[in-house]
């Protein structure tokens, strides 16, 4: 009986495993802009063509709209600059395009594609909402129509700090590479124990049954490794999803190359910023004209998501000149 029962268990978890796993990703996508092109002359100090045999990065990061989006997709464009042979793949999660999302992108030269990747109506009040999988899942479904399987995968936030030598660790993924990430949870700190150069085990504040306790940012997949595997997922799982990514692409334990000197540098950081509500700043109209900065700066800041100016709502905005505030007349008029 105590058998018959066991049998049962293994076949109910492994029944629920799968319908959280799902059959392949069948994602529609919609891109907004893409190109191919490399635009950077130089990078570092050699010229792009040094770097044409190294594999290609495949960077892909979830991003939304708010107030933060705009600046914290700039300081992580001008480090993807520095970083030859990478192709940069933004997942926004919205609707419909944003064309200024769209020039900012194309500006910095680097190859590129966005895309509009909106999370599924029925996850939205969740709570917790699986923020940012819809994201990663239009990426994977990208990869997949585009049948690469050379180069390397690897998630980036757009509000986490990264060494530029994680670029060159990861470069060379033959399967799944791992290291830690700091700034996680209460710990500080996330990644492999490694022993011999082997990982044979995890250090994470949040086990929660998870076979691969790891962080988003704390790995990278070779593509060659990933066609293997026509189910690679990422299930609407909060909390979950490097863990059911990573089961659905086969990983063994004794697959996994340590990087960072073995795991013992943090070559990735979880800074994360305390997003805040759009700022209202109350201005006039009339004073938006082209007598002062003001009214372009504030269309640009509305552009970005960052604030808006309006006549009857926000705190009145305060000009001042050797350390006293004037009325907006008094400047403006």
């Amino acid at each position: 009986m105590r058998h018959s029962l066991n049998r049962v268990c293994l076949w109910l978890c492994a029944f629920v495993l799968w319908s959280m796993m799902g059959h392949a990703l069948n994602e529609s996508l919609h891109i907004c802009s893409e190109s191919h092109e490399d635009r950077r002359l130089y990078i570092g100090d050699k010229p792009r063509s040094a770097y044409a045999q190294l594999p290609v990065i495949y960077f892909v990061t979830p991003t939304y709209p708010r107030r933060e989006q705009i600046p914290e997709l700039t300081r992580l464009a001008y480090t993807l600059l520095h970083v030859p042979r990478l192709h940069w793949l933004v997942a926004n999660d919205r609707e419909g395009c944003d064309t200024f999302l769209d020039a900012q992108i194309n500006g910095f030269g680097i190859p590129y594609t966005h895309m509009a990747s909106p999370m599924p109506s029925e996850f939205r009040k969740a709570k917790p909402a699986p923020r940012g999988v819809a994201n990663r899942r239009a990426a994977l479904q990208w990869l997949h129509q585009h049948n690469l399987t050379n180069g390397v995968l690897y998630f980036g936030d757009d509000d986490n700090t990264y060494d530029l030598r994680l670029f060159s660790e990861i470069r060379h993924t033959q399967r799944v590479s791992m290291f830690p990430v700091g700034l996680i949870a209460e710990y500080a700190i996330s990644g492999p124990v490694v022993r011999e150069g082997k990982v044979v085990a995890f250090l994470d504040s949040w086990v929660a049954g998870r076979r691969w306790p790891v962080d988003m940012a704390g790995f990278a997949v070779s593509l060659s490794y990933m066609a293997q595997y026509p189910n690679v997922n990422m299930p609407y799982k909060p909390g979950y999803e490097e863990d059911l990514f990573l089961r659905s692409i086969g990983l063994h334990i004794d697959q996994i190359e340590p990087r960072g000197n073995n795991c013992t540098e943090i070559l990735v950081w979880h800074t994360q910023t305390k997003n805040k509500k759009s700022a209202v700043v109350r201005l006039e109209n009339r004073y938006m004209d082209e007598r002062s900065n003001l009214g372009a700066l504030f269309r640009l800041l509305e552009q970005m998501g960052v604030a808006r100016a309006s006549e009857s709502e926000g705190l009145v905005a305060t000009i001042s000149k050797n350390g006293k505030s004037k009325s907006h007349a008094y400047f403006l008029s």
